[in-house]
């Protein structure tokens, strides 16, 4: 619950407090889609797990969900489909264990020892 922040000054927010107001004042809408832009970037491991909970519950409502984000370890695992872009074009388009088995993407933006 994020109610306990609503007096707090915008600077005083740690990262993780920071997105999930965002995160609420996006909703307040009740939109169909949401996008988190770098929703992982600069929050504690704890607040990644809140905000990855969150997604999933999003997901559970029928909302949908983009997100852009360079922390693949955060976000495979918690999304439908992936397209990864490389110098400005897409490289790969797919399910995560389509985006881990491709050899391009593995070679330019994985590396060989990433598994999910």
């Amino acid at each position: 619950s994020i109610t306990h922040l609503r007096r707090t000054p915008a600077l005083a927010l740690s990262g993780g407090e920071r997105r999930r107001v965002e995160i609420a004042r996006a909703l307040a809408s009740n939109p169909h889609f949401v996008l988190l832009d770098e929703p992982f970037a600069g929050i504690d491991p704890i607040a990644v797990g809140d905000i990855r909970d969150l997604v999933a519950h999003l997901k559970d409502r029928g909302i949908g969900v983009l997100i852009t984000d360079h922390n693949v370890r955060e976000t495979l695992d918690i999304i439908d489909r992936a397209y990864i872009i490389h110098n400005g074009m897409m490289l790969m388009e797919g399910v995560p264990s389509e985006i881990v088995g491709n050899k391009d993407v593995r070679r330019v933006y994985l590396g060989d020892r990433f598994n999910l």
